[in-house]
């Protein structure tokens, strides 16, 4: 998870403040926290970027459901010709947040992974939720890996295929040495 220190962009809500019955949030970076992302993920450009969130603390448990839309429009550069690719990421977000686990387990014992059963909620810290790096982990898995420009091909270089050197015959080799005499 980013910390605050390395996050490009961060827009955090303080659980205590969140109401019972739940609320709507809209995010939207400023162009320079934008600019911040685009960096961290190594993009040319956004342009647009906004999640709409609804926060729900379920009951008593201390857990806190965040459900929301992020929708950006992302410059890449494409993988083959390095021209620029527009692309519109719309990734849906669905997590749940909880009372960071008691850090006091020891380290060196085995852990157990059962690929059935639910994720844990991811911690809520300092009492915070933050939007920002929810934001930029889900564009981060929305925008292609390998852009490609319309009908950028890639011909890969023609293998130049050189004749391998002939092996010396050993009975010519003794020719030659019957000639010398």
């Amino acid at each position: 998870m980013m910390t605050e220190e390395t996050a490009p962009f961060t827009h955090s809500v303080m659980v205590d403040k969140i109401p019972a019955r739940g609320c709507r949030l809209r995010v939207e970076p400023s162009a320079g926290e934008r600019e911040a992302v685009a960096r961290w993920l190594d993009l040319r450009d956004i342009s647009e970027m906004s999640a709409d969130f609804q926060i729900n603390p379920m009951g008593k448990t201390g857990l806190i459901r965040v459900n929301g839309r992020l929708t950006a429009r992302v410059t890449q550069s494409c993988v083959v010709t390095l021209a620029p690719v527009e692309t519109v990421v719309d990734e849906e977000i669905s997590l749940t947040f909880g009372p960071p686990e008691d850090e006091a387990e020891d380290e060196s014992e085995e852990i157990e992974v059962d690929f059935h059963e639910a994720d844990p909620p991811d911690p809520i810290v300092d009492g915070a939720i933050d939007l920002g790096a929810v934001m930029v982990e889900h564009l981060a898995l929305g925008i292609d890996p390998f852009p490609r420009a319309v009908g950028a091909e890639f011909a890969p270089p023609e293998d130049k295929v050189e004749a391998p050197e002939p092996k010396a015959n050993p009975f010519a080799v003794l020719a030659s040495l019957k000639q010398k005499r």
